[in-house]
């Protein structure tokens, strides 16, 4: 059995790889190839796996170590950050899909309770999917990534009292008591008071024990053992595993060892959640598919029209911009997996046939495949909606609350896009030096809160052109985008550059590669985070190694000019800056004071003469709080002056008495 096991497994990789490899030539996205290769593998197919059920642990496995990952990368001020969005937003999503589907159904005539169970199906998004697709495109700090987190947070959730109604809707009602929902909510209770005392003082201490060990082993071991434990503990309250794995990872972030945690568990996290989507589509059944595939394929674009358009409204109630509002819907828009475990239940209460369960395993394999695609085309469908002509006035109109008045309109001023971290340090640079400024931010609940601070910010999407055109964009010098979402950042720039063709505009993003794409669009400044991380560091490091600040300037000015090509080829030719690093690896740099007895105080260096008396040379000296790198040779000395010196070992001990008040 157990070389029965592994044969399935090795089968399982193989194939994946030939899968992913042509996927990868085609740019197919990664979860269909995994899809895939569940297909042709599975039971209903070329029956290359016999050990469905083993596969389909490992599947679980891995949903439970993504979930834990996300926890780790998040944390409850996060968290906490979009309850109301969870709560509110995802209760209107749920409910809405659920209304949806009872609508819908009961008029062909399906019973009252199928037809709600259709919608607890229809309500259920997948979080393993939607996640990884976030994480990949680094997508989960965005207003639609943050707002889709929320719904999936509280679909997770609803996933329980679902589970607990399915008797009523099989007409079973006396097995739901008061007692059940009473006990539920104990045992909730329960786990937050463990979650929160786990967070402020068991894990940290337990974490810190085994990372004294200077054990690598006993480290992984304990964070798999939190990861699973806490896990465990919400699957006796009656909540599911990878809500529990996030509780686990989101009580991990709180501590110092968070980055080492989520380094060790990644690539377990990568190969177990591999094999969560091959086992989804080892559900598949091809000969049922071609037999119905018209019904199977029109039931599968309702539901992602229905889940989009249910979303949507939601999503909108919330406040946020219809564009953030459509990008959430489709993101989505599938079912999910939680739904493979209501409608098995479902089977088992007789709520639905077996027809009707293949139907919608069929149904939510081919919206978790299409969802890539759907992600991907989401910034473009949202702007093609937008400008339709019903809902361009009503989307770029800001609201009349934040909008600023003709009274306060700026000449010559700054628009700072976004109020995130870097959007609060631009505003606080800007009222520090008295520039005046407007910000233009997405969230409803941000704009309220600083608001009442005193700050001008104001709500809206900054695609559009009346939000931009409010805020004075013909007028104003300089407009700065320091936003997450990179589409949203390319059309603000190209919108920027249009309305005003000599504002200047400076713009943020994550990765190189969007650097050239906003260039062309307009952009006069674009600064992408990995590349201005790395010239910061090196910044730093030069100045401890005394390079003077204008060999540094030079050099970062040549990184940025070519666009970070520096970086990206190792072909760049070497700067002056490496030959002074590593030109004198005998040398050694030293620090003097110069004494006020001192015979070179008062004196200028060209009249000491250092370099050929005493073979040291001066780099740098500081008066007060000026630094001054290379001095010239008619700068005089003072006592107090701090003298930066370079020379042998030997050299620099014959010098000392000079400037300690002994000398020549």
């Amino acid at each position: 059995m157990q070389g029965h096991f592994l044969t399935d497994i090795v089968i399982i990789l193989a194939l994946a790889t030939g899968v992913l490899l042509l996927c990868s030539r085609f740019r197919i996205p990664t979860v269909v190839g995994l899809l895939l290769t569940g297909i042709v593998a599975g039971p209903q197919s070329a029956a290359l796996v016999g050990a469905a059920a083993e596969v389909k642990a490992l599947a679980e496995i891995g949903v439970i170590l993504l979930l834990f990952a996300i926890g780790i990368e998040f944390s409850f001020k996060q968290l906490l950050s979009i309850g109301r969005a969870a709560l509110l937003g995802g209760a209107l999503q749920v409910a809405s899909s659920i209304a949806a589907a009872f609508c819908i159904a009961r008029p062909w005539g399906v019973p009252a309770g199928r037809s709600v169970f259709f919608g607890f199906l229809l309500a259920l998004s997948s979080t393993a999917i939607v996640l990884k697709l976030l994480q990949q495109k680094g997508n989960i700090d965005t207003p639609e990534g943050k707002t889709a987190l929320a719904v999936l947070i509280f679909q997770d959730i609803a996933v329980v009292p679902m589970m607990l109604v399915l008797p009523l809707l099989a007409g079973k009602g006396g097995l739901l008591t008061a007692g059940a929902w009473s006990t539920l909510l104990l045992k909730g209770v329960a786990i937050i008071a463990i979650v929160f005392v786990g967070a402020k003082w068991l894990v940290p201490s337990l974490l810190y024990l085994a990372a004294g060990t200077r054990s690598r082993e006993l480290f992984l071991l304990t964070v798999v053992g939190l990861c699973l434990g806490v896990s465990w503990l919400t699957s006796l309250a009656g909540l599911s595993l990878a809500l529990g794995a996030f509780l686990a990872g989101l009580i991990i972030s709180e501590s110092e060892y968070n980055h080492q945690a989520l380094g060790s568990i990644v690539p377990f996290r990568d190969v177990f959640s591999s094999f969560f989507f091959v086992s989804i589509g080892m559900l598949f059944d091809p000969v049922f598919f071609v037999q119905r595939y018209g019904l199977i394929l029109l039931l599968a674009v309702g539901v992602v029209a229905v889940k989009a358009l249910a979303a949507t409204l939601a999503v909108g109630f919330l406040g946020l911009p219809l564009r953030t509002a459509i990008i959430a819907a489709l993101t989505l828009s599938q079912i999910g997996e939680f739904s493979f475990i209501l409608s098995n239940a479902g089977l088992q209460y007789a709520i639905l046939t077996q027809d009707q369960y293949q139907i919608v395993l069929a149904v939510s394999i081919i919206t978790m495949a299409a969802t890539p695609f759907l992600v991907a085309i989401a910034p473009a469908t949202a702007q093609a909606v937008i400008r339709l002509p019903l809902l361009r006035t009503r989307t770029s109109r800001p609201s009349s609350r934040h909008a600023p008045s003709p009274r306060q309109r700026l000449q010559d001023h700054l628009i700072i896009v976004g109020f995130g971290v870097n959007g609060r340090n631009l505003a606080r640079a800007a009222r520090a030096a008295a520039i005046p400024y407007i910000i233009i931010e997405m969230n409803a609940e941000t704009v309220r809160r600083e608001r009442a601070k005193g700050e001008p910010i104001y709500f809206g999407d900054a695609t559009q052109e009346a939000v931009l055109a409010h805020a004075g964009i013909g007028d104003a010098r300089i407009v700065t985008i320091v936003i997450n979402d990179a589409a949203a950042t390319r059309r603000i720039t190209e919108l920027a550059r249009r309305l005003n063709p000599k504002i200047h505009i400076v713009a943020r993003t994550r990765y190189v590669q969007e650097v050239h794409a906003l260039y062309r669009l307009g952009a006069n400044e674009v600064v992408p985070e990995e590349f201005e991380t790395a010239v910061e560091i090196f910044t730093r490091l030069l100045k401890k190694y005394l390079v003077p600040q204008s060999e540094i300037d030079k050099l970062v000015a040549e990184v940025r000019a070519d666009g970070y090509q520096m970086f990206r080829s190792p072909s760049v030719s070497p700067t002056t800056v490496s030959d002074v690093l590593f030109h004198f690896p005998e040398a050694e740099v030293s620090t003097f004071r110069v004494a006020e007895t001192s015979p070179c105080s008062g004196r200028r260096l060209s009249d000491i003469d250092l370099r050929r008396k005493y073979g040291i040379t001066i780099v740098a000296i500081r008066r007060g709080s000026q630094m001054i790198f290379n001095p010239e040779g008619d700068m005089a000395l003072e006592a107090g002056d701090t003298v930066v010196v370079m020379g042998k070992p030997e050299q620099l001990a014959g010098g000392v008495c000079l400037f300690e008040g002994q000398g020549p």
